[in-house]
C-alpha cells in the first residue's frame, strides 16, 4: 500500500487501529494447520476498507443445517461491515465489536460459522497525546511468544463479505501508553482456537477477556 493511500485511510478512521501480517500465506498455513492453496499474500499492513486474510470453519454461503465439522479455510474478507439500518451514514463501515451482546452482532457471534481467526504479527493502537504537539501517538504491539497470533473476528454475509475485530478494555501493558481499547488476542493453544471457531458461546465468550500483560510487548 502506498503511503498516500495509507494516510487517507488513517484520516478517515482516526480511532480505528491498524495491524500487520508480516508473513506469507504458506507461513500462515503452517501456523494454523491448513493448506493455503495459491493465495498470493506476501505480508504487509492491513488497514480498514482493505481486504485481509481470515481463517474460518464456516461455509461460503450459510444455508441449511451445518455439517458436523468443516475444515479450516483461509479466505479474503473486507475489513469493515455495513452498519445497522438505523445509522444515518450508511457509507460508514463498522470495523470493531465493542459490545458482543449488541443485537447487531449477537446472531453472528452465536453462530460458529461466522466466527473467524484474523492472523496478525503486530497491531497499532492510539495512545495519549504527545505534549509537544497535542497529537495522539501511535503505538505498535506484538506477542513475543507468538510470531503469528490470532485476533478474534466475526464476519457478516453481505454483497461483499466483511469482517470486524472483537475488542476489549486495554490491559495494563497498553494502558501504560494511554491506550483505552485493544483487539481480542486469542491464546495460542489449539484448544482455544477450536473453541472460538467451533465452540458454544459459553466457551467462546470467555476468550474475550484482555490478553495477559506479560504476553504483549510494545514494538519499536
Amino acid at each position: 500500500m502506498d503511503g498516500r493511500r495509507f494516510r487517507r485511510i488513517l484520516s478517515r478512521c482516526p480511532m480505528t487501529m491498524l495491524y500487520r501480517l508480516d508473513a506469507d500465506a504458506a507461513a500462515i498455513g503452517r501456523r494454523f494447520g491448513l493448506e493455503p492453496g495459491d493465495d498470493p499474500w506476501a505480508g504487509g499492513h492491513i488497514a480498514p476498507d482493505t481486504f485481509a486474510l481470515v481463517i474460518t470453519a464456516g461455509r461460503e454461503e450459510i444455508a441449511g443445517p451445518r455439517p458436523e465439522k468443516l475444515p479450516l479455510r483461509m479466505v479474503p474478507r473486507l475489513w469493515g461491515v455495513p452498519p445497522p439500518p438505523s445509522v444515518t451514514d450508511a457509507s460508514r463501515a463498522v470495523y470493531t465489536v465493542r459490545n458482543p451482546d449488541s443485537p447487531f452482532w449477537i446472531g453472528n457471534l452465536r453462530n460458529t460459522e461466522f466466527r473467524c481467526l484474523v492472523p496478525a504479527t503486530a497491531f497499532m493502537e492510539w495512545g495519549r497525546p504527545d505534549p509537544a504537539n497535542g497529537k495522539r501517538r501511535k503505538h505498535w504491539f506484538a506477542c513475543p511468544d507468538q510470531p503469528i497470533f490470532a485476533l478474534a473476528g466475526v464476519w457478516k454475509d453481505s454483497e461483499i463479505p466483511g469482517f470486524a475485530l472483537l475488542t476489549c478494555r486495554a490491559n495494563a501493558a497498553l494502558r501504560e501508553y494511554g491506550c483505552e481499547r485493544m483487539p481480542v488476542i486469542l491464546p495460542g493453544d489449539a484448544a482455544a482456537l477450536r473453541d472460538w471457531l467451533y465452540g458454544g458461546w459459553d466457551r467462546a465468550g470467555v476468550l474475550l477477556a484482555g490478553f495477559a500483560d506479560e504476553l504483549v510487548a510494545r514494538r519499536v
